[in-house]
């Protein structure tokens, strides 16, 4: 379990939230009020949030015009993460990442196992980092989004958080992400 290091101090990041659904408006987006809500209540910034269907270009050239900005710092994206034919998510990011977070899939898959059983092989939970903006994909229930928020997200976008965390990437200003584990 992480530890917070007393002298290192928060560092809201902007964050942009895509909801990927063939389905749902702003007005019955339970997953991205979620997200919303949690980023805002750690302090973080909503820096855009959108609503598209799930078609791979369309995804892309949304992620794409935020990981190109430097007013954005962290995409969240919800939904599409599944195996049906309308489930793309993956598929759309995958291209855009110079490196893949391993981990974030691994570890969301470990504990929503405590939630939905082994319903959770059926996520293709991902991240990765694409021009220093780091990009986390989950499913598109509000109860997977608190998950990964809760348990792996909100500790890795803070800068308190030890021994590791991403806001030294994402912002170069930033004293050391990563310290010693004492």
């Amino acid at each position: 379990m992480g530890h917070a290091k007393k002298d290192a101090q928060f560092q809201p990041l902007n964050i942009a939230l895509l909801t990927v659904s063939d389905t749902r408006t702003l007005e019955t987006d339970g997953s991205g009020d979620t997200l919303q809500t949690c980023l805002q209540g750690s302090g973080h910034l909503l820096a855009d949030r959108q609503i598209r269907p799930d078609d791979i270009y369309q995804l892309r050239a949304v992620v794409s015009d935020w990981i190109a900005r430097d007013n954005v710092q962290v995409v969240l994206v919800t939904g599409g993460t599944g195996f049906t034919v309308r489930d793309n998510t993956p598929e759309a990011l995958l291209p855009l990442f110079d490196k893949t977070i391993e981990g974030y899939g691994e570890l969301f898959r470990q504990l929503s196992h405590a939630e939905i059983g082994t319903s959770t092989i059926q996520s293709r939970a991902i991240a990765g980092v694409a021009n220093r903006t780091v990009i986390f994909a989950m499913p598109g229930s509000p109860g997977a989004c608190r998950t990964a928020w809760d348990k792996v997200i909100c500790e890795q976008l803070d800068a308190r958080h030890r021994p590791c965390n991403f806001v030294e990437m994402v912002l170069p200003d930033v004293s050391s992400a990563c310290g010693p584990r004492s």
